[in-house]
């Protein structure tokens, strides 16, 4: 299990730089501050989007889960989110620590 969420830490990590390099150049190119954010990014890569998002959560969750929270998550740019949730799944699946002092098979 650690090596799954070590796994997709590194990924979400290197996909989180490659974004905020593609919104950089946009960047530069617009002349102003501009970057994907989550909605855009869900909407481009899974069918129904946001909308269908919002209809799942709405109808078997609950409403007010939408509209003061999720309804902000999804406006967060998506290279800074993915690279803070890789950042997070790999300080999950790191490797225990081994104290210190402590001799192996002794």
């Amino acid at each position: 299990m650690k090596f799954l969420a070590r796994s997709l830490g590194l990924i979400l990590v290197a996909a989180g730089f490659v974004g905020l390099v593609i919104d950089g150049t946009r960047s530069i190119v617009n002349n102003s501050l501009s970057f994907a954010s989550v909605a855009g990014m869900v909407d481009a890569l899974v069918p129904g989007g946001i909308s269908g998002l919002q209809e799942k959560v709405t109808s078997q969750v609950h409403p007010l889960l939408w509209d003061p929270v999720l309804v902000h998550l999804v406006q967060l740019p998506a290279s800074v989110t993915g690279f803070f949730l890789g950042a997070f799944l790999l300080w999950l699946g790191q490797k225990p620590l081994e104290p210190i002092g402590y001799l192996a098979g002794r």
